[in-house]
C-alpha cells in the first residue's frame, strides 16, 4: 500500500475582470468584479458555486472559488475537510494512504494493519512488548492467567483448551501430586499401582536408592531395593542360611513349616539328603528327615 499526496491545482483560475465581460450563466456584468474562468467561460462567483464548483465528499457542500481544494482520483475536498478518517488529523499538506475508500494518515494505517491483541482487542504496534502463541498475539500485560488473573507476560505457562495458566495455578488445579511428599509433579514422574510419585521420592526405604527402572520388592507398602530386601527383610533359608528372594520367579518355590522356611532345593533329609519338597517328611528336633530315616532315629 503506497502513500500519496493530493493532485495539483484545479482546472480553473480566479481573477478580477478588467474588461467588459458578462457572466456566462446569469449575464451580470463582471467588469471590476472577481470572476472565475473555467472551460473557456467566465462566470461570477455565485454562479460558479451553483453550476461549476466541485462538491466536497466530506461535508457535501460546494467548494467555492475562494476555497482551497484537494482532489484525489476524481474526488474533491475542502482542504479543511481532507482529514484522516480515524484520528481526524488534517492531511492537506501531508502524505496519506487511501484504503477501502477511506483516507488515513500513516500512523493510523500502521494501526489498521497491525495485529489485534486477544486480550484488549487493540492494535499491537511497533515497539509494543507482546506474547505470541499458535498464531494469536497479546500485549505483554494482557496475557494473564485464566485462574488468578495475574500477568504471565513472557513467563512460563500451561495452555488448557482456550485458557492459559501460570505455573502455580496449573499445579493447584491439574497437576498430579506425589503420594509421598504431596507436591505437584510437573515432569519426570512415575506411576506404581496407579499412584503418582516423583522419581526422587520413589526410593528404597532403607538405603534411599532410587527405584525407578530398577528391580524392587514391596512389603506392606514399603519399597526395598534387591540388596536391602535380601539383607534386612527376606527370610533366611533354614538349610543354606541364605536369603530366600527368588520365590517370585517361575519354576522356584519355598517350603515353610513351623515358622521356618527353606528353598525348595534345600529341603532335604538330614540323613540321606534326599529332596523332600512336595513329599512326606518327619520334623524332629528342628531337623527334617525322610520317613525311612526317621524310623532309624
Amino acid at each position: 500500500m503506497a502513500s500519496h499526496r493530493h493532485s495539483g491545482p484545479s482546472s480553473y483560475k480566479v481573477g478580477t475582470m478588467a474588461e467588459k465581460f458578462d457572466c456566462h450563466y446569469c449575464r451580470d456584468p463582471l467588469q471590476g468584479k472577481k470572476y472565475v474562468q473555467k472551460d473557456g467561460h467566465h462566470c461570477c462567483l455565485k454562479c460558479f458555486d451553483k453550476f461549476c464548483a466541485n462538491t466536497c465528499v466530506e461535508c457535501r457542500k460546494p467548494i467555492g472559488a475562494d476555497s482551497k481544494e484537494v482532489h484525489y482520483k476524481n474526488r474533491f475536498w475542502h482542504d479543511t475537510c481532507f482529514r484522516c478518517a480515524k484520528c481526524l488529523h488534517p492531511l492537506a499538506n501531508e502524505t496519506f494512504v487511501a484504503k477501502d475508500n477511506k483516507i488515513l494518515c500513516n500512523k493510523c494505517t500502521t494501526r489498521e494493519d497491525s495485529p489485534k491483541c486477544k486480550g484488549c482487542f487493540k492494535a499491537i504496534v511497533a515497539g509494543d512488548q507482546n506474547v505470541e502463541y499458535k498464531g494469536t498475539v497479546w500485549h505483554k500485560d494482557c496475557f494473564t492467567c485464566s485462574n488468578c488473573k495475574q500477568v504471565i507476560g513472557t513467563g512460563s505457562f500451561f495452555p488448557k483448551g482456550e485458557d492459559f495458566y501460570c505455573v502455580t495455578c496449573h499445579e493447584t488445579k491439574f497437576a498430579k501430586h506425589c503420594v509421598k511428599c504431596n507436591k505437584a509433579i510437573t515432569s519426570g514422574g512415575i506411576t506404581y499401582q496407579d499412584q503418582p510419585w516423583h522419581a526422587d521420592c520413589f526410593v528404597c526405604v532403607t538405603c534411599s536408592k532410587k527405584l525407578a527402572g530398577q528391580r524392587f520388592t514391596a512389603v506392606e507398602d514399603q519399597y526395598y531395593c534387591v540388596d536391602c530386601y535380601k539383607n534386612f527383610v527376606a527370610k533366611k533359608c533354614a538349610g543354606c542360611k541364605n536369603p530366600i528372594t527368588g520365590f517370585w520367579l517361575k519354576g522356584s518355590s519355598v517350603v515353610a513349616y513351623e515358622g521356618q522356611s527353606w528353598h525348595d532345593y534345600c529341603f532335604h533329609c538330614k540323613k540321606c539328603s534326599v529332596n523332600l519338597a512336595n513329599k512326606r517328611f518327619v520334623f524332629h528336633q528342628e531337623q527334617v528327615y525322610c520317613p525311612d530315616c526317621a524310623k532309624k532315629l
